[in-house]
């Protein structure tokens, strides 16, 4: 049991727990919640589990006032003092015992599936404690008496630290959306001129008439065309818009009909 002196500890607490009077075990093949009067409790309350030294508790308490009710010594898990049923994993069989010796079995039904998992856990980690407890108290030194890993540097040896010594990587090309490399802009600097006017013209126009045609032509320098000017410059100037259909020659006037005529 536990020693005097060591302190106990609070491991789980349930705010609600049903208490069943089981029937006697007929056989061995367990305990099962259908046979106990399940909606009917004999009794209902909370239930805290502590631990004092390597023993675990069960206590059944009252909710409000918390006068305990039952409790039951587990000192082993699974074992004889918590039991499981064999058709549900919300109920358990407990062994409780009072101050005096005595002990009953009783069964205890929770009514959350998590609740029951939280009873389960609980205890199945306080006694996993209990077991590495008991390894080490039998081998207090084992760790110790296992050999020692020596890292330190034997006589004469070195070792070499290369810093900073690494090859620079070349740095990615950028590439744009679509996956192409983007090349990088021009170097700074004047632009070229655009190439003179006097190549632009591959055909000599021949000047006729005064100064004024000849400032019309250079205007019209840029035009691949050649362009035929007459002496007279009003003439040469409007006479494309000024001249009426009928000076057109009898050829032309007859084009132009069979032109219309074919809308």
């Amino acid at each position: 049991m536990a020693a005097e002196g060591e302190y106990e500890s609070i491991l789980c607490v349930k705010p609600d727990i049903n208490v069943y009077r089981i029937p006697p075990r007929a056989t061995n093949r367990g305990y099962r919640a259908a046979d106990w009067k399940l909606d009917v409790p004999d009794w209902s309350g909370r239930m805290r589990i502590t631990a004092k030294g390597k023993v675990a508790y069960i206590k059944l308490e009252d909710k409000v006032s918390g006068e305990l009710f039952a409790q039951a010594p587990v000192t082993e898990y699974p074992g004889i003092a918590v039991e499981t049923v064999s058709d549900s994993s919300r109920y358990f069989v407990l062994r409780i015992q009072d101050g005096n010796g005595r002990s009953a079995f009783i069964g205890v039904g929770f009514g959350d599936r998590g609740d029951s998992f939280d009873f389960n856990v609980s205890l199945q980690d306080h006694f996993k404690w209990v077991k590495q407890e008991n390894e080490i108290s039998k081998n207090p030194q084992g760790a110790a008496s296992g050999p020692k890993l020596d890292l330190g540097f034997k006589e004469g040896q070195t070792i070499t630290l290369n810093i900073g010594q690494g090859k620079k990587r070349d740095k990615p090309r950028s590439q744009g959306a679509g996956g192409s490399v983007l090349l990088p802009p021009p170097p700074k600097g004047k632009m070229a001129p655009p190439p003179s006017s006097t190549f632009s013209n591959h055909n000599t126009v021949p000047q006729t008439g005064g100064p004024e045609i000849g400032c019309l032509l250079d205007l019209d320098s840029s035009n691949s065309n050649t362009v035929v000017q007459s002496s007279n410059p009003s003439t040469a100037l409007w006479g494309d818009f000024s001249t009426p259909a009928s000076s057109l020659p009898p050829t032309s006037r007859q084009q132009h009909t069979l032109n219309w005529g074919q809308f």
